[in-house]
């Protein structure tokens, strides 16, 4: 049983399940009809768990890889309303008063260059990613399986820990140095404490934007894994083919 939730899973991740006659909601339903004891042959019989567990750590992070390049390039983040990222709530207030003056355009530069730097980090913290899965073990793996649409997804990011934005913090550190962003923000701030009585204004635009970035990233993660599990029709590939050929032909 342990192999065919593995093979399914696989299916569902590559896109060579054909859909069985279920509600669309009651995909578990769906599956246990595919999962019917049938007699295995071929060299797929000779798969081991961990043969299966190490399919299933590729699957997901072929998945994680469609997103990080979806979202690491440009406008990834900038033109797309889920997952802008506006100025921090502080400079807000920046914003507001420069825009008094005529110099909101200061500001709206700074947010371009918030995105960009977010955009440029997403494909540096893909190893981030790729650590946690590598690490999946077979019974991660099942537990994804058999829970609700996003169960890949809250995997991902309970086992990454509450350290997560620390330890992308670094990456984008360097990204807000090479977008201008920082250089960009130093001008902002320099501008709105030259005006007599305005509040005082302290933000960590790093820590800021590495935790939108991560929110980016971890939204079309759940996306996909629920567009997976619900519409598995995608086109099959050497690695599913070379892995589970024969459960797959029958």
């Amino acid at each position: 049983m342990n192999k065919k939730i593995a093979t399914l899973f696989i299916m569902l991740m590559y896109g060579t399940l054909t859909p069985v006659p279920a509600p669309a909601t009651d995909w578990w339903g769906a599956a246990q009809q595919v999962l019917k004891p049938t007699t295995q042959q071929g060299p797929a019989a000779n798969l081991t768990d961990r043969d299966m567990t190490r399919a299933l750590r590729d699957a997901l992070q072929m998945g994680t890889e469609i997103v990080v390049q979806q979202l690491g390039r440009r406008d990834g983040f900038n033109l797309d309303p889920q997952i802008h990222i506006p100025l921090p709530g502080s400079l807000q207030t920046v914003d507001k008063y420069l825009g008094k003056i005529g110099m909101s355009s200061l500001t709206d530069d700074l947010e371009l260059r918030l995105n960009r730097a977010a955009e440029l980090a997403t494909p540096r913290a893909k190893e981030l990613f790729v650590k946690v899965i590598r690490d999946m073990t077979f019974d991660d793996a099942r537990a994804i399986l058999t829970g609700p649409d996003n169960s890949a997804t809250l995997y991902l990011r309970k086992t990454m820990g509450p350290d997560l934005v620390e330890d992308m913090e670094p990456i984008v550190r360097q990204t807000m140095m090479q977008v201008g962003a920082v250089r960009t923000f130093d001008k902002v701030m320099g501008r709105y404490n030259a005006l007599p009585l305005v509040p005082k204004i302290n933000a960590d635009i790093n820590a800021y934007v590495a935790d939108k970035a991560l929110d980016g990233i971890f939204y079309y993660v759940a996306q996909q894994e629920a567009s997976i599990r619900h519409d598995p029709a995608r086109h099959t590939t050497a690695i599913l083919k070379r892995v589970f050929g024969s459960l797959i032909a029958r």
